[in-house]
């Protein structure tokens, strides 16, 4: 079974991006392989309140059993706690925070209030390292990328905390793993859609060194066209069974159902 545990569905604000709708994203997902897609809502990311994005998760997901909602929680609310406790009522995979976007630091008090609720409540958080390289990032997008030092103090701040990491590079993954205790690095997932593959290899490499079991399959879709990251895997020469965990067995194996 082929998980993708980084798509969106709704509206970019700074630009038009086709492929958000649910139709859209099936479409995308026959023609990849892809049995479910765990779904974000894009605009609501943007939100001081994202519940109204929410519950437009939830909906699609309820109408639709290929997919599954990852609710976003503002830390700017003095509630924030109600969107956790709903994700885990709806049973979500997991809930995303984005404190960049908000200007709030990725190592703040609230945060790290969060992944410690996370933690508590069993629910793996989902952050993204970024959403667009900086170099076509529109200039009213002022949100900066996640650094590997705020990745390494969440997941540190509750012994239970489990964190998901999408559109990581090579680069951030190799000093937060390296930098972090083997009981830390072993809580916390990476995404390959920001990983490159041939000719330079990243994905290789990484699978070798930091170890097949800490990455699973994203695409970013509709931000990114998702022909790259299964083509990734293709290109590499892994074994079905290594395959089948980078796919969905590693999710499993993180205590996801």
């Amino acid at each position: 079974m082929r998980i993708d545990v980084n798509a969106f569905v709704g509206h970019y604000p700074f630009r038009p991006v086709p492929g958000g709708s649910p139709g859209a994203l099936l479409e995308a997902m026959d023609r990849n392989g892809i049995e479910q897609a765990w779904i974000s809502h894009l605009a609501a990311i943007f939100w001081k309140d994202p519940a109204e994005g929410n519950q437009v998760l939830y909906r699609i997901a309820d109408s639709e059993p290929r997919f599954r909602p990852v609710p976003s929680v503002s830390l700017e609310l003095p509630d924030w706690d109600r969107s956790l406790r709903e994700a885990a009522e709806r049973g979500a995979p997991c809930v995303r925070a984005d404190p960049t976007r908000s200007g709030m630091g990725a190592g703040s008090g609230p945060m790290l209030d969060l992944v410690h609720a996370c933690g508590e409540a069993g629910l793996p958080l989902l952050l993204a390292v970024r959403l667009e390289d900086v170099r076509q990032r529109h200039p009213g997008d002022r949100a900066t990328d996640l650094d590997p030092a705020s990745l390494r103090a969440l997941v540190r701040t509750h012994p239970a905390a489990r964190l998901i990491v999408t559109h990581a590079d090579r680069e951030t993954i190799e000093q937060v793993h390296f930098g972090s205790t083997p009981g830390e690095a072993a809580r916390i997932l990476w995404d390959v859609s920001w990983i490159w593959g041939p000719p330079e290899d990243h994905l290789e490499l990484l699978l070798g060194t930091v170890g097949i079991e800490r990455f699973v399959f994203g695409t970013g879709m509709p931000l990114r066209i998702a022909e790259n990251s299964v083509a990734k895997l293709d290109l590499l020469e892994l074994t079905p069974a290594d395959r089948e965990r980078i796919e969905s067995g590693n999710l499993t194996a993180f205590g996801i159902r």
